[in-house]
């Protein structure tokens, strides 16, 4: 088996962003390891609307995985001390609680998928750990899994290249 297990959030992406990199990577299925999927603040990221969007707009595949999730105690725990290293080893525990790699079907994850939460970056995220936590496990039992973070390349600021664009030529904005 080969897999490569990609990973993105969709915070701090437009939709039209988060989709085409999702295409970039030919990403065949999102598996949301959202715990709460309904409640995010990108409409386009909403469940059931992510599933259209991910069928109509780029032919993806949707599937959901709680599991992969961390509880609300750990997540409160974490924005109330900001300790990563503390909010790591809790995940990671309670992987281990759940059976998590050896509970999941390998199948679930052949080809190009992709890891679905909303931190815009993979360093303080728990995709990232589960990634890992994947890759280590299926490496041992001799499959090849390689790990990509989609992120974008150089996030634009729209309201600065606005205000360039109709800037006069002493700096002062054209009305």
């Amino acid at each position: 088996m080969h897999s490569t297990i990609c990973t993105i959030g969709f915070a701090g992406k437009t939709a039209e962003e988060f989709f085409r990199l999702l295409q970039g990577a030919r990403v065949k299925k999102v598996i949301d390891i959202r715990e709460n999927r309904t409640g995010q603040l990108s409409g386009f990221a909403k469940y059931p609307d992510i599933v259209f969007f991910l069928e109509h707009v780029a032919g993806i595949a949707y599937a959901y995985a709680p599991v992969l999730a961390p509880t609300p105690e750990i997540r409160k725990a974490y924005r109330k001390a900001k300790n990563w290293s503390a909010y790591q080893s809790s995940f990671l525990q309670l992987m281990r609680d759940r059976g998590i790699p050896e509970q999941l079907e390998r199948s679930q994850f052949e080809g190009t998928v992709a890891l679905l939460c909303s931190e815009p970056g993979p360093e303080q995220c728990h995709r990232r750990l589960v990634a890992e936590l994947l890759a280590e496990h299926w490496l041992k039992q001799s499959h090849m899994v390689d790990i990509r973070h989609l992120l974008l390349e150089k996030p634009t600021s729209r309201l600065r290249k606005r205000k360039r664009s109709s800037a006069g030529h002493d700096g002062t904005l054209n009305k």
